[in-house]
């Protein structure tokens, strides 16, 4: 079924990339901060849930497999331009952002090929608790300065990001080792 649940919820978290981004760049106001937040946070919820929606209810399709990554990828790239763009990531902490956008590209092109040659790249625990931190730092780093003064959501959000640039890294090191011993011709199955 084309549009089952789970293919919805990942739809969902596509199409709101764009009220996110919008609410970023035109407002500059508290309320949009939080309503950007909002829209992030049931994105990431829907991460979750569609991956488990399908896997539980049997809703496993080829679109989802599809669209499940991209959409993952084009939320980060787009919270990332959009934060680079009004100064949410100042300074050095653009540097994180870059290593995030970087591993994200590399995995899916080393996806792409592997699945050229049928072997699959399944995900790490490691690497979930990457997107966890990712998914934390970007929802500090949208509320930003609409935070209370008690929570340093800046700050926090700078922290977090730098922790989800390390995993991000072992990560995608870990990938990118697996990845070349079917590129090399040293690993199971290749031709």
């Amino acid at each position: 079924m084309l549009f089952n649940l789970a293919n919805i919820l990942t739809l969902s978290r596509i199409a709101v990339i764009a009220p996110i981004v919008g609410l970023f760049f035109f407002f500059d106001q508290d309320w949009a901060r939080w309503t950007a937040f909002g829209l992030y946070a049931f994105a990431c919820v829907t991460d979750f849930f569609d991956g488990y929606v399908a896997r539980s209810m049997n809703m496993v399709s080829p679109l989802g497999r599809f669209l499940d990554p991209i959409a993952d990828k084009l939320l980060i790239a787009a919270i990332i331009g959009m934060l680079a763009a009004v100064g949410g990531l100042p300074g050095l902490a653009i540097l994180p952002g870059v290593v995030i956008l970087l591993r994200e590209i590399t995995v899916s092109g080393l996806r792409e090929f592997l699945a050229e040659v049928r072997v699959g790249m399944p995900v790490s625990s490691l690497a979930k608790w990457k997107t966890t931190m990712q998914m934390l730092a970007f929802g500090f780093l949208i509320v930003g300065p609409a935070s209370p003064d008690l929570i340093p959501s800046q700050l926090i959000g700078e922290g977090l990001v730098w922790a989800a640039a390390i995993l991000t890294i072992v990560t995608g090191f870990d990938y990118l080792r697996a990845g070349l011993r079917h590129m090399t011709g040293d690993g199971e199955g290749t031709r």
